[in-house]
């Protein structure tokens, strides 16, 4: 399999992606196509990643080709098991595939006043009255993960997870951007931040050498 991805500093979703493959057990080769650098519209046109017309992550595997990071968790966990990525508890399973769902397709807000940036800390960011809603909204979800299904672990669902693959950019931003978070939040950050895979990803992000100038300021 091959997984193609972003700049890890900014790429948000293909940490989704790349997180999810990883969870999967399964050998891919990764391949780091550059955001918006000097080749980026020829990129776009090129035969690996043309299917999802230029956007990433994607997932070849053979003859077939996945994008959307959602899409690509779903192909991995079909192929070696769902349990790998969801609860197994039905009220857990249900819970987390919502909250995978609506970080998927919610939090417009964040998303455009916390650009992911691994690298970067952020003083003085205040975030807009909507930005706030979105913030408290992820926290409220942490909180009612953690307390009713995380006895098993430091992250939400307990064991790290399909939630925790893609609430990893959130945690992200929410250092970045020095958001204050309550001390329970602060316990579930520092646990999926120092996970070996997020740390690798770090540090495989401090070694990039291109910048984006426009995810490099505040507002």
């Amino acid at each position: 399999m091959k997984l193609i991805i972003g700049n890890k500093n900014y790429s948000s979703w293909s940490l989704r992606g790349w997180l999810a493959a990883k969870q999967s057990g399964l050998h891919f080769e990764e391949i780091v196509v550059p955001l918006f650098g000097e080749n980026w519209e020829a990129d776009k046109q090129s035969g690996q990643i043309r299917p999802s017309s230029g956007k990433v992550p994607l997932l070849w595997d053979g003859d077939a080709v996945v994008w959307d990071s959602l899409a690509i968790l779903d192909y991995l966990a079909d192929k070696v098991g769902r349990d790998r990525f969801w609860p197994k508890d039905e009220a857990a399973r249900g819970m987390a595939r919502s909250m995978v769902a609506e970080m998927h397709s919610s939090f417009q807000a964040l998303r455009g006043e916390c650009p992911m940036n691994v690298r970067k800390r952020f003083d003085g960011f205040e975030p807009s009255e909507a930005c706030t809603a979105d913030i408290l909204r992820i926290l409220g979800l942490w909180a009612e993960a953690r307390s009713r299904f995380g006895s098993g672990g430091p992250f939400l669902f307990g064991t790290f997870g399909a939630a925790d693959v893609f609430f990893a950019p959130v945690v992200s931003r929410f250092i970045s951007y020095q958001i204050p978070v309550p001390g329970f939040a602060v316990a579930y950050m520092q646990a999926l931040w120092e996970h070996e895979w997020m740390q690798a990803w770090i540090a495989a992000s401090e070694d990039e050498e291109w910048v984006i100038e426009q995810y490099e300021t505040v507002g």
